[in-house]
């Protein structure tokens, strides 16, 4: 593969996982993961995506750590990760609409079984998530005052390598 085509095939994975990882802050998958990843690989091109991999980074961990604080937080991540699980084996199966479904057969399980491969995909990178985090942050208050230390720095570090507005653009409109 040429340089540039090697280039444009990295920029294109980058744009992608990072507008797969803007839909997944809404929708069910490792939203600040895949931003993560995506600025990362962008990071190789962008000096403006270089400055946000630290950021993303910090805070994707600090949720996971919040994820697994408690019982009941560790339970429910691994139910609802599970339930993603459920609903890909579901498409993958593909049973027939049911009788009290309101639109035509065809609307039932949009996507086909690929659906269900990549809903198992999540169901199994959020169960692995879920481990990773409960390994590195669960009990352990220590690590958690690291990783808000690192993010405050990393806040210090932004805000000092960001451009400055210009006084009169703080004024507004007029």
């Amino acid at each position: 593969m040429t340089g540039a085509a090697k280039r444009l095939a990295l920029e294109i994975l980058g744009w992608l996982m990072l507008l797969a990882g803007i839909a997944a802050l809404v929708l069910p998958g490792p939203g600040l993961l895949l931003l993560f990843g995506g600025l990362a690989v962008l990071s190789q091109q962008y000096t403006w995506a270089e400055r946000w991999v630290d950021p993303v980074k910090l805070r994707a961990l600090r949720s996971a750590a919040q994820g697994v604080e408690t019982w009941p937080r560790i339970v429910a991540s691994s139910l609802g990760a599970l339930t993603i699980g459920l609903f890909g084996v579901l498409w993958i199966v593909s049973p027939p609409a049911p009788e009290w479904w309101p639109l035509k057969a065809s609307y039932w399980l949009l996507g086909g079984p690929w659906t269900g491969v990549t809903l198992l995909l999540s169901c199994l990178i959020a169960l692995a998530l879920v481990g990773y985090s409960y390994r590195r942050f669960h009990g352990k208050p220590e690590a958690v005052a690291a990783l808000e230390g690192e993010i405050d720095e990393a806040d210090e570090e932004w805000t000092e390598h960001r451009p400055h507005r210009r006084q009169d653009d703080d004024r507004g409109p007029g």
